[in-house]
C-alpha cells in the first residue's frame, strides 16, 4: 500500500470514531482496494491445457493457488477455476514462479514431460532450454505469473456485509479487503478491517484494524523469516491507536493444495494510546513475545477457511497477554463470488481500570476475489 494512503488511514483512525469518519475509511479503502484490481491487465491467451477427460482449452494461465488453476478464455467473462489434479498436460512460454510443498522456488516456462500408465503428472519448469527442473504434479502448491508490472503481482479479497434490524433500529456493516504481492522468495499482505454498529439509545462503536507482514524464504525447506505491523482502533475498549511492530522466525509445518498452516516465533513491540487519560490510564509502551499462527483449508469448487491468531505475552509487563484473532469461512457461490462468515476478536487480560479487556464480533455477506488467490 502506497505510504500516502497509509498515512491518511492511520490519520483518520487517530482523529476519532464519529459515524462519518467511519465512514469515510470505509469508502476510502474500498475505493482504493477497487482502483488496484482494474490495473491486472491480461495478456495473449496463447497456453494450452488439457484434461485428463479430454477436453482442450487455449487460455491464459493465471496461476495455481489453493489447489485451483485459474485461467482466463477469451470467450469466457472473467476467470474460471479448474482443479489442478484433473490436469494432464500444459504449456505455456509465460515465465512462473513455482513453488513446491517442501518451499523450494523455481523461475521458467510451463511444459508437461511425458508420462505413462498410471505415473503422476510431472511438471517441467525451464529457465532456459538448458536448464529444466521436473516436479510431480502433487507437489506443486503454488504457480503465480512473473511480470515486472506491480499490478500484476496483486491478489486479494473484498468483502462487505450489512444488518439492519427495524425493532431497535440497528445497524451493523462490516467492510474488509486483503490485498497480497508475491516475489520469487518474498511476501507481502496488506489487510483492512473495519467494523461499524449502532442502534437506538446505544452509543455508536466502531473498530478499525490494518494489518501488514512482510516474509522472506530461507534456504531451509519451508524455513523463513518476518515482520509484522498491526495498527488498532477499538472505542468498545476505549483504545484510540494500538500499534504493535514485530518479528521473528517461521516454518511451514503443512503446506499443500489442501491445507497450509505455519508458526512464527519472535519478539514485539506495542504502544497503546487509549482514549481516556488518566494516571492509570496513559499511554503504554511494552516489549513482548510474539507468538503467531495461520491456517487455510481449500476444499475446490466448495469452501475457503483462513484463520489467522496473534499472541503476545508481555516481557516488560509480566502476566499480562494480549490476543488477536480473524477468522473467515468462504462458500463459494459462482466465479470469483463467495459468501462469508467471519469472525474478529482480541483480548487483553490486564486492561486498565473501567477499561473492557475484550472486542469480539461476526458478520456475513459476500466477498469477491481477484488476482491468483
Amino acid at each position: 500500500m502506497p505510504a500516502y494512503w497509509m498515512k491518511l488511514l492511520l490519520a483518520m483512525l487517530t482523529t476519532g470514531c464519529g459515524t462519518r469518519r467511519a465512514m469515510n475509511i470505509r469508502v476510502i479503502v474500498f475505493s482504493f482496494t477497487l482502483l488496484s484490481s482494474s490495473y491486472l491487465f491480461a495478456r495473449d491467451t496463447k497456453d494450452i491445457i488439457v484434461m485428463k477427460n479430454g477436453d482442450r482449452f487455449t487460455c491464459e494461465i493465471k496461476g495455481l493457488s489453493a489447489g485451483v488453476l485459474s485461467v482466463r478464455l477469451k470467450y469466457v467473462q472473467g476467470t474460471i477455476g479448474v482443479q489442478w489434479s484433473e490436469v494432464a498436460s500444459l504449456a505455456s512460454n509465460q515465465m512462473f514462479l513455482v513453488q513446491t510443498e517442501s518451499g523450494s522456488v523455481y523461475t521458467g516456462t510451463l511444459s508437461t514431460a511425458g508420462t505413462t500408465g498410471e505415473r503422476p503428472v510431472t511438471i517441467e519448469v525451464a529457465s532456459t532450454p538448458e536448464k529444466a527442473v521436473e516436479i510431480s504434479q502433487p507437489q506443486v502448491v503454488r504457480m503465480d505469473q512473473t511480470d515486472e508490472r506491480f499490478w500484476r503481482k496483486l491478489s486479494g479479497t473484498i468483502s462487505t456485509g450489512v444488518l439492519y434490524s427495524k425493532g431497535n433500529e440497528a445497524t451493523q456493516y462490516n467492510v474488509a479487503s486483503e490485498v497480497e504481492y508475491r516475489k520469487e522468495r518474498w511476501l507481502s499482505e496488506a489487510s483492512f478491517n473495519s467494523s461499524f454498529a449502532s442502534g437506538s439509545g446505544a452509543s455508536v462503536s466502531t473498530r478499525n484494524q490494518i494489518d501488514t507482514s512482510s516474509m522472506r524464504l530461507l534456504r531451509w525447506n519451508n524455513w523463513f523469516y518476518s515482520g509484522t505491523g498491526s495498527f488498532l482502533q477499538s472505542s468498545v475498549q476505549g483504545i484510540n491507536l494500538q500499534t504493535t511492530l514485530g518479528g521473528g522466525i517461521g516454518r511451514y509445518l503443512q503446506n499443500s493444495n489442501q491445507t497450509s498452516l505455519y508458526v512464527i516465533g519472535g519478539l514485539a513491540w506495542q504502544n497503546v494510546q487509549y482514549e481516556t487519560y488518566t494516571p492509570n490510564q496513559a499511554a503504554q509502551n511494552a516489549a513482548s513475545g510474539l507468538v503467531a499462527a495461520e491456517l487455510k483449508f481449500f476444499k475446490f469448487k466448495k469452501t475457503d477457511l483462513d484463520v489467522t491468531t496473534l499472541i503476545l505475552p508481555g516481557i516488560s509487563q509480566a502476566g499480562r497477554v494480549r490476543v488477536n484473532t480473524n477468522a473467515s469461512y468462504y462458500i463459494k457461490l459462482v466465479g470469483d463470488l463467495s459468501w462469508n462468515l467471519s469472525f474478529y476478536g482480541n483480548w487483553d487480560n490486564q486492561p486498565p481500570p473501567t477499561l473492557k479487556g475484550s472486542n469480539y464480533g461476526s458478520s456475513s455477506g459476500l466477498s469477491w476475489r481477484f488476482g491468483n488467490r
